[in-house]
């Protein structure tokens, strides 16, 4: 009976170390495994990122897999204004790799030809394709991001249609120098600006800039300043009513904005010209999503007629409603600003450092007015917004769907006071004469 209890008792022991055996063994294997894993990844992002000859990593689908003629073609069947230059019969076939490299994609959102599309959504910062705030503002303590609603489809066909014979453009898909852009005045509502007051309560319309020493009397007779609107029509709900839209006006809309801010940067000493071009009235079969096409154009032309531009402002209105896109500052209302970068910029922390400096002088003299600093890429949006073209180029966003002129012009006087005092401080860092 003894014996029998020994043997049992040994059994049952020998059974417990063969199963703690077993599951260290395992354990070990999984941790050996996943290590390789990981260590294959690196190794396969490092050799990816030396031998790939384009930034994959910043493209998307189709863009990433097919070749470059049978992207031409997709994008001459969808936009018809796009024509296609290189044709080559050999290059228009999508290969099996292609193919499966695409489904792939689309099935799981990982990209074959990039091993960063493994982790980027489980690790902050790899995944560069989503809009993120690069800087917050003190306006934005949730860190909302800025919305871009386009208008309905009647609102700009309307716009297009019941205007195309009033215009006077050569009928291009983009505005060149031969397409008359309206004088500032044309087609300007007659309307009074309803206030003029910083929050200190002083009245800001007849005060001169900071030190009159430094604005020489003709400093307005040089431009320096350009201000623009990619989407010109953008109006709000408390002028053109209703809150099922996106609100657009032919008149009532964001280029008062941009004329309210040139008229205050020029009492300031600041040259600044402002540009309405309306171009769904302008351009022949107007399509919202080649705003940043036209406008472009618009830029190019005033850069080639002046060179010493030094900023140029893409004047916006977010879709946002009221409670994320405005503050109270002394009592008073105002709309906040977001500014937004392009990521597809490559040069765009130079743009960058510009938002910033704009920024740091907001927040000193209005806080709470900047919703900060936006980084976009063409996965959500234009993704360069013409700012390659300068380093002073910035596109802002003024205020909301729901803010009023009122408020938006509060906005753009704080806006032209920081941008006088930068370029009056840069123009005396240049001026001013070397230590010897």
């Amino acid at each position: 009976m003894k014996r029998m209890i020994v043997t049992f008792n040994w059994s049952r022991g020998s059974r417990k170390w063969r199963n703690l055996l077993v599951t260290g063994r395992t354990f070990a294997i999984m941790s050996v495994s996943s290590m390789a894993f990981f260590v294959a990844i690196g190794l396969g992002d490092m050799i990816h990122q030396r031998t790939a000859a384009s930034p994959v990593s910043t493209m998307k689908g189709f863009a990433a897999n097919v070749s470059g003629t049978m992207f031409s073609d997709m994008l001459e069947m969808e936009v018809p204004a796009f024509t296609s230059e290189h044709k080559d019969s050999t290059d228009s076939v999508l290969s099996t790799k292609q193919v499966s490299a695409f489904l792939l994609q689309l099935v799981t959102d990982i990209n074959p030809n990039n091993p960063q599309s493994l982790l980027a959504r489980e690790m902050p910062g790899l995944s560069t394709d989503e809009p993120f705030l690069i800087r917050k503002g003190s306006g934005n303590e949730t860190a909302i991001g800025p919305e871009d609603h386009p208008p309905l489809p009647d609102n700009t066909s309307s716009g297009s249609s019941s205007n195309a014979g009033t215009g006077t453009g050569t009928g291009s898909t983009v505005p060149d120098s031969h397409d008359p852009v309206p004088d500032e005045t044309d087609n300007a509502p007659d309307t009074t600006v309803p206030d003029t007051t910083e929050p200190g309560g002083k009245d800001d319309s007849q005060t001169p800039p900071s030190d009159d020493s430094n604005p020489p009397a003709n400093s307005t007779d040089n431009q320096v300043v350009f201000i623009y609107h990619s989407h010109n029509r953008e109006s709000w709900f408390p002028i053109v009513g209703g809150k099922s839209n996106d609100p657009t006006s032919t008149k009532q809309n964001i280029t008062l904005v941009g004329k309210r801010m040139a008229s205050k940067l020029a009492e300031r000493g600041i040259g600044a010209s402002d540009s309405d071009y309306d171009y769904p009235t302008m351009i022949k079969n107007y399509k919202w999503v080649q705003s940043y096409k036209y406008s472009r154009q618009i830029v190019k032309d005033a850069l080639a007629a002046n060179n010493e531009l030094k900023y140029i402002f893409d004047i916006h209105r977010d879709s946002q409603k009221r409670k994320y896109t405005t503050t109270t500052i002394n009592g008073k209302d105002y709309a906040q600003v977001f500014f937004i970068i392009g990521q597809e910029n490559p040069n765009w922390r130079q743009n960058e450092k510009l938002a910033t400096e704009i920024q740091k002088g907001l927040e000193a003299k209005y806080p709470g007015i900047s919703r900060g600093i936006w980084g976009k890429t063409s996965k959500e949006g234009n993704g360069e917004y013409n700012q390659s073209l300068s380093t002073g180029s910035l596109l802002i966003e003024v205020g909301g769907v729901d803010n009023t002129l009122e408020e938006s012009y509060r906005t753009a006087d704080a806006l032209a006071e920081v941008v006088a005092d930068l370029y009056w401080g840069d123009s005396e860092k240049v001026s001013a004469p070397k230590e010897s």
